[in-house]
């Protein structure tokens, strides 16, 4: 079966001021703005160093994203940018739709673990449109990759629990969704226990990220919560 083309990345980066509030009880606000920008920043990598792409769009109105998406040579969407990552992602492929674009695959700017050889894998388990590909979350919750062929082949709802409810939506649409799992995109970063889970992930070592927790001593702050 042909594999679909054209497909753009979608990355919401909401403002990095006051993220990650979940992290609270372990980092400071400064750690935490720190820490949000050194995963955007990984994912972005990734994201535009991963072949097969047409383009990667960043929709955020945060001028330290948005420079560093232009400089990573991305194209950078204001429009939705506020209205909470399902927004920002409808906004975005709104827009691909209305160009004509064969597809679009969103991440979020939080699991800088994923790789451009993960993001690639998942590209070419996609199949030609009609399609539905979704990479999920460590926990079966989250849906951390989502591709559309077209782009609003299927409608999108992101949340702590919708991994499940995105299958469905998808065969409500006429398409039976393809699951492809990768250890990276899977572990995205919102609580405490996901900082333990992703130092304990292999490839987590060799991330900007690993690097950061080690210098804010993250594993005793953890243990001393009783978080391993």
């Amino acid at each position: 079966m042909k594999v679909a083309s054209d497909i753009w990345a979608i990355v919401p980066v909401k403002e990095l001021n006051g993220a990650k509030q979940r992290l609270a009880p372990l980092l400071s606000p400064a750690q935490r703005r720190a820490l949000i920008e050194v995963m955007v920043g990984e994912v972005l990598e990734a994201v535009t160093g991963a072949r097969g792409l047409a383009g990667v769009m960043v929709v955020t109105l945060d001028p330290t994203t948005t420079a560093l998406a232009l400089r990573l040579g991305a194209r950078v969407v204001t429009d939705g940018a506020r209205d909470g990552h399902t927004g920002s992602v409808t906004a975005g492929l709104k827009l691909l739709a209305r160009e004509g674009r064969g597809g679009m695959i969103t991440l979020p700017g939080d699991i800088p673990a994923a790789t451009s050889v993960e993001i690639e894998a998942v590209l070419a388990a996609h199949l030609s449109a009609p399609s539905f590909t979704i990479s999920p979350a460590h926990d079966d919750l989250g849906s951390n990759a989502v591709v559309c062929s077209p782009p609003d082949a299927v409608p999108l709802r992101f949340g702590e629990n919708s991994y499940f409810p995105h299958l469905e939506a998808a065969r409500r649409a006429g398409i039976e969704p393809t699951v492809i799992r990768q250890p990276g995109i899977a572990m995205d970063i919102d609580h405490p226990a996901d900082l333990a889970a992703f130092l304990r992930l292999p490839q987590s070592a060799s991330t900007r990220t690993h690097a950061f927790l080690e210098e804010v001593d993250i594993s005793r702050l953890l243990a001393q919560r009783g978080i391993g």
